[in-house]
Order: C-alpha cells, then sequence, then structure tokens
C-alpha cells in the first residue's frame, strides 16, 4: 500500500509538471480577479433595476458593516445608494460587457490547460474560439452569480422554513455550479471526452469549491478585521488564495476525469496506480 500510494503521489508531481497545472491555475485565476469588480457592480446595478435594494439594505450591509471602519462603511452605502438612485441602464450595459471580456479571457486560459491536460492541439479559428469563450463566460457567470444569490438568500430565510431553505440553498447552488462546469468541460476543449467519468472530477470540483467557499465565508464574518490596515491586506490576500485555490481545484478535476477516462480505455491511469493494476 505504501509503494501504491508513493506512486500516486509521484503521478500527480508528474502531471502537475508536464501540464503546467500551476501556471494555468495562475492565468485563470488573474482573468477571474479582474472580473469581481465588474461584477460587483453588474450585480448592485441589477438589484437596484429590479427593485430589491433590500437585499442590500437587509442581508449585504448589515453583514460587512460591523468589520469595516465607521467612515468606509458609510463611503460604500452612500456609493451603492447611488447606484440604486439613477439609472443603471448604462451601468448594467458596461458592466456586464467588461464582466464577460474577463471571465471570457479566463474560459480562454481554461481552453488552453484542458487542451494540454487532452495533449490536443486546437485548431479551431480564433473568431469560433473567441464566440464559444463569450458564451461559455455568459453561463458561467450566471450559474456562479445564481448560486451565490440562492446560497445567500436562502441562508437567511427563517421561521418554519429555515430547514427547508437550508436544505435547498446547496441543491441549488449546486445544480447551478454543475451545470456550468458541466457547459465548460464539454465545450472548452477542442477534442471532447467520454462523459463517462465527468462526474467525477465535477464532483471534486463542486465540493470541494463548496468547502473553500464556506472557509473563506467563516474568515470574513468572525476572523477578519476590515477595521485595520493589517486586517484589509489580509483579507485580499485570503481572497487571492481562495480564487487561486480554486483555480487549482479545477485543473485537478479535469485531469481526475482525464485519468478515469484512461483507465476505461484500457491504459494505465490512476485506477490502476492506486490500486496496483498494471507496472
Amino acid at each position: 500500500m505504501q509503494n501504491r500510494l508513493r506512486r500516486f503521489v509521484q503521478l500527480w508531481i508528474d502531471l502537475f509538471a508536464r501540464h503546467e497545472l500551476l501556471d494555468h491555475a495562475s492565468a485563470i485565476a488573474f482573468q477571474v480577479l479582474k472580473s469581481v469588480i465588474p461584477l460587483t457592480l453588474l450585480g448592485l446595478a441589477i438589484l437596484g433595476a429590479g427593485g430589491q435594494q433590500h437585499v442590500w439594505r437587509k442581508t449585504i450591509a448589515p453583514a460587512i458593516k460591523g468589520h469595516l471602519q465607521p467612515a468606509t462603511s458609510h463611503a460604500i452605502n452612500i456609493a451603492v445608494e447611488k447606484i440604486f438612485s439613477t439609472d443603471s441602464t448604462g451601468l448594467i450595459v458596461f458592466a456586464a460587457f467588461l464582466s464577460l471580456w474577463y471571465i471570457s479571457g479566463a474560459v480562454r486560459a481554461v481552453m488552453g490547460a484542458v487542451n494540454q491536460i487532452y495533449e490536443a492541439e486546437d485548431k479551431r479559428s480564433w473568431p469560433i474560439r473567441y464566440a464559444i469563450s463569450f458564451g461559455l463566460a455568459a453561463c458561467i457567470a450566471l450559474g456562479v452569480i445564481g448560486a451565490l444569490l440562492v446560497a445567500v438568500l436562502l441562508g437567511h430565510v427563517g421561521g418554519t422554513l429555515q430547514v427547508v431553505a437550508q436544505i435547498g440553498r446547496w441543491i441549488g447552488a449546486i445544480a447551478l455550479l454543475a451545470v456550468a462546469l458541466g457547459l465548460l468541460v464539454r465545450f472548452a476543449p477542442a477534442k471532447h471526452r467520454s462523459k463517462k467519468w465527468i462526474s467525477a472530477g465535477s464532483a471534486l470540483v463542486i465540493v470541494t469549491w463548496i468547502g473553500a467557499t464556506l472557509i473563506f465565508e467563516l474568515f470574513v464574518s468572525h476572523v477578519a478585521n476590515f477595521k485595520t490596515a493589517t486586517g484589509e491586506l489580509a483579507v485580499f490576500l485570503v481572497l487571492i488564495g481562495y480564487v487561486y485555490t480554486s483555480s487549482i481545484i479545477l485543473m485537478v478535476g479535469v485531469e481526475l476525469d482525464e485519468l478515469l477516462r484512461e483507465d476505461t480505455a484500457g491504459q494505465r491511469g490512476v485506477l490502476h496506480v492506486l490500486f496496483g493494476y498494471g507496472k
């Protein structure tokens, strides 16, 4: 068993080096981080245009108010209320375009990573690649934002429906993330793979992402102190680490799918290495 585990660890070390998973994760994380600000503006503008200002006033603002200096909290609230009180059409269009542009950059980074994992050459023309990346970016943005909104809004439901809401928020979030991830893995690579093992990597990505999100939420809610310079810096560093870790998780999930596919094709994949089949 010890030798099998050693071979298993060595297999992943070799895969990380050969397919440059950490480099690809860094590129994906960089694009995702750039999209945070326009996505935030887009979400606030949509709340204002849809008459859902109470989501900010009763849920989001009170949650972050205690972690901020009064002046900082007041300034942020004034800016958000300004968005709510003005016509948000222009902001929605601008923030949506900027968000799609940055997220599509992350999708193209995923394309390059997945193609290297599959060891496939991408012969698609650049207009096709860009069209696919923008389409997937829109689906991913809707899926991720929808999952976050479902988790946050249903998490504050109380009374007799609290238990149902707590269960429903995770089921809804997982379903939305699964659809977004399934579309990404299906259409991003130049060469499609069998769907037989697609759920293994997807399950790993979703479960681990939810776990990382809960840890980040706990840190922000109970540990982080935005009232000091070091606290603000720490939260920023944790956000970077969270996005980078999520990107690595995605790469590992895709790599796991490929290894399991190799096992079903009679090649030496992860099951062979872990359970001692083959040489």
